[in-house]
């Protein structure tokens, strides 16, 4: 399989789309399955896919892949590099790049259908396959929920998903308990009173309010929340004013946050309000703030029963040496929404899809954050062999961990 599927993934690469517009992805997704005799059904959700496999008595799992590219320059110098041009939400030409991997996670996801079809009398239960969009929106596993999922679908028993990190090619890291963060976006609108530049008398200037208020969310993780525990607190756009001599009515801030704990993450985002709020009231402001959720992802949390089955399945497999340990990751994922809505229990690992030689040299070194591309960098390329043989190998182990007859 290792040429064909290298082949698939290759297409996949120079054809990203993004979020909400998976259409491409989603019928070669479709087209594949039905090679393996699945049941398919399109357009779930949006661009949605969901593959059914009956082999007679036993659990239902749930193997699942996001699909979706990110409005991305790639900078990689590969031959199959992408030069797709995309509209975005705001219906602006954006270059498209898969930089977070999930051409990888398609393309494993295929292998391991294949194989478990072609191995079907080795096993018996029903496989459901889930190909989601917009998993870089946060959207796409609730848009599928939304749509009947478990409805429409058998409801899992356990649901079974990967993704490919920088870390050496053929390692599997991942952990019991909580594994990434939760996030939350917001957008924050200070409302001033707008007037000439050489005027600020006769103004209330929210871009003053805008700058205060960023430098007192700082100070939220720092003196609000205690050492043991961990936040994120990020401003990543600050908006307002057209000219240098006018002083604007409005300013916005777009605001990320992430957290390990759903207590921390309250104390977090009412701290933002209270700050934003307080910040307008000094100032005189003629409004309070306007605060609006953006979006929000759950956190990733593993079932400790199920990942253990799932971890000792691929020790035996690949060998010890090939799976680790791992601290909880502050990326986020809308994967966990699958298992919560099922009742399901939830394994998700992490793919290594980096040259060993390299990692190796930058370990070596103590620049694996320098030197090693992460997930949304412009120059992030897994390597194809053997992250893709590695990633259908663990999904079809940790499925036959329930699906054995």
């Amino acid at each position: 399989m290792r040429d064909e599927l290298a082949q698939f993934y290759v297409d996949l690469h120079r054809h990203p789309e993004l979020s909400g517009q998976e259409l491409r992805t989603s019928e070669k997704a479709a087209e594949q399955l039905r090679r393996y005799g699945f049941d398919v059904t399109t357009g779930i959700g949006g661009h949605g896919v969901v593959g059914i496999l009956r082999n007679g008595a036993g659990p239902t799992v749930l193997l699942r892949a996001d699909t979706d590219a990110l409005p991305v320059l790639e900078e990689t110098g590969l031959p199959y590099a992408s030069d797709a041009i995309g509209i975005d939400e705001s219906g602006h030409e954006v270059p498209v790049m898969h930089a977070c991997g999930h051409d990888i996670h398609v393309t494993c996801l295929v292998g391991a259908a294949q194989v478990l079809a072609e191995q079907i009398g080795e096993w018996s239960g029903t496989l459901l396959v889930v190909f989601q969009p917009s998993e870089e929106t946060g959207t796409g596993a609730q848009s599928m929920l939304d749509d009947g999922l478990f409805e429409r679908f058998p409801c899992p028993t356990v649901v079974l998903g990967q993704h490919v990190v920088p870390r050496p090619a053929g390692t599997i890291t991942l952990k019991p308990g909580v594994l990434m963060a939760a996030a939350d976006s917001l957008r924050i609108t200070m409302h001033g009173r707008g007037g000439h530049g050489s005027q600020p008398e006769s103004t209330v200037d929210p871009i003053l309010m805008a700058a205060t208020t960023i430098v007192r969310l700082q100070g939220i993780v720092a003196r609000e929340i205690a050492p043991a525990d961990s936040a994120v607190v990020t401003v990543g756009a600050v908006h307002g004013g057209t000219k240098e001599n006018v002083i604007p009515g409005d300013a916005t801030l777009s605001i990320n946050v992430r957290t390990f704990d759903d207590g921390v993450r309250e104390r977090v985002l009412s701290s933002i309000t209270r700050i934003a709020r307080a910040e307008a009231t000094a100032s005189g402001a003629p409004a309070p703030p306007t605060i609006a959720s953006t979006g929000n992802f759950p956190l990733t949390v593993n079932d400790a029963e199920a990942t253990e089955r799932v971890s000792s399945a691929l020790r035996d497999h690949l060998g010890h040496d090939k799976i680790g340990p791992m601290k909880p990751l502050s990326g986020s994922e809308d994967f966990g929404l699958l298992a919560a809505a099922s009742g399901a229990a939830s394994v998700f690992w992490f793919l290594g899809g980096t040259d060993p030689d390299i990692w190796a040299a930058a370990d070596a070194a103590g620049t694996v954050h320098r030197d090693i591309p992460s997930n949304h960098s412009p120059q992030f390329a897994p390597v194809i062999h053997p992250t893709l043989e590695t990633g259908v190998e663990a999904l079809v182990v940790a499925a036959l961990c329930w699906l054995t007859a």
